[in-house]
């Protein structure tokens, strides 16, 4: 395996195991920290319209000089858009911000207002090329099941926070029994975990970093990690998870670290 490999979604597409991440990178770093992920090797870049960095995405995408087909480009929707009459107009600016003719995916970005109408207009822009892939964020087993209510298409994919502290092994286990692939946002904490003892402990038992270690974890259970770094060095080494393995009592120390302490971080007041 390698930053090129992929996961099978449940439509017959592909999505490369790990993606730059965009959060709070914004004007000229974002756009640098971008390109220098597709110069390492990265295939899969990550952004929103809410991350206000859109058009720097789609100006690496352009200026690496890579053939578009072979980078795969995730956007989402804000839920204040999330309302009949403003989904249309929140998709034609985010691909104009990208300067790109399609998206790869296309995610719903809070289980919060219109999900249905939006899951609705989704499906039509994939039906029609637009978008090449649909899926939803931080959608937990409930909001999955009331959306499948009414939904032609099943979500490829559901963005959600997971780290360490944060296993979501309930959540995980049930889009994995769906054939939704699981991508995993905040993967590092925001470095809050990099100095625990267990996963220090086991960085220098395979001479990783412990970032290294941690989004290793996130690989062998099957979940897209989406790092974000906008140090060349960094970007670098977190990509370079593809020459060891996790064992299974290690993967299962990882587990023991789960406390939830990080649910609810940052999350819309809406959001139930």
């Amino acid at each position: 395996m390698n930053l090129q490999s992929t996961f099978l979604m449940n439509n017959g597409n592909r999505i490369p195991v790990m993606a730059m991440g965009s959060w709070d990178s914004r004007g000229d770093e974002g756009y640098q920290s971008c390109l220098e992920a597709l110069k390492a090797g990265y295939r899969h870049l990550d952004t929103a319209s809410y991350y206000q960095n859109e058009a720097q995405v789609g100006a690496a995408v352009r200026d690496s000089k890579i053939p578009r087909e072979e980078i795969f480009v995730t956007s989402k929707i804000w839920y204040t858009d999330m309302v009949e009459g403003k989904q249309e107009a929140a998709f034609e600016k985010t691909l104009k911000e990208l300067g790109l003719d399609y998206v790869d995916l296309y995610l719903l970005h809070w289980p919060i207002n219109d999900v249905a109408g939006s899951w609705k207009i989704l499906e039509t822009y994939y039906e029609q090329g637009l978008i090449k892939n649909i899926g939803v964020s931080n959608f937990q087993q409930r909001h999955l099941e009331k959306i499948a209510l009414t939904a032609n298409i099943a979500p490829a994919v559901d963005q959600i926070e997971i780290c360490p502290f944060l296993v979501q092994k309930e959540t995980v286990q049930y889009c994995q029994d769906q054939g939704i692939v699981v991508e995993a946002w905040g993967p590092l904490g925001k470095g809050k975990q990099l100095g625990e003892p267990e996963i220090v402990e086991l960085a220098e038992k395979y001479g990783k970093t412990p970032a290294q270690i941690i989004l290793r974890w996130h690989l062998q259970r099957g979940i897209v990690s989406l790092p974000k770094s906008v140090h060349k060095e960094r970007i670098i080494a977190n990509g370079d998870i593809f020459d060891f393995q996790l064992s299974k009592e290690d993967m299962e120390i990882m587990y023991t670290m789960d406390r939830r302490a990080e649910t609810g971080r940052g999350y819309p007041a809406e959001y139930k």
